[in-house]
């Protein structure tokens, strides 16, 4: 396969990725937190990219950059989702030990509406953080091959 091609598969594959997203939250009703917005602008940028290396193919590094970026930020989500670190404070919950009724309520009321450490949905033992993650490595590596085709 040529680089074209390749750059072209890479493009319609963050593409995709988007599409589902977009699918989810609103046909699937399952608003995003703010982990799985920052896996989309990835993407996003990916899919610019792809369009401006169809002609000019020495951009296939960014794209891979891009697709490395968004499955780096799928990797971390999906460690969070599995209680393996903690997330961003504005989106995961805070521990409870200790606390007040007072301030309890606080951090009830202040918590957001969509949580980053909750699995809304899961294939196969993946979320969607964790299949961003896995489905972005192979769009890097199409990257990556595209580049060195170029």
């Amino acid at each position: 396969m040529n680089s074209f091609r390749l750059i072209l598969l890479a493009t319609l594959g963050s593409t995709l990725l988007i599409l589902g997203a977009l699918a989810f939250q609103f046909i699937g009703e399952m608003p995003p937190c703010k982990l799985c917005y920052w896996q989309r602008y990835p993407h996003v940028a990916a899919i610019a990219i792809g369009a401006l290396a169809l002609g000019q193919r020495g951009l296939a590094w960014l794209g891979a950059a891009a697709a490395a970026t968004t499955a780096g930020i799928g990797i971390y989500h999906s460690g969070v989702e599995q209680g393996w670190w903690e997330g961003p404070t504005t989106c995961t919950s805070g521990p409870i030990g200790g606390l007040s009724t007072d301030d309890l309520l606080n951090q009830i009321m202040a918590a957001p509406l969509v949580r980053c450490d909750e699995i809304p949905w899961e294939m196969f033992g993946l979320s969607m953080a964790g299949w961003n993650a896995l489905i972005s490595l192979g769009l890097t590596a199409i990257w990556i091959m595209a580049a060195r085709r170029a």
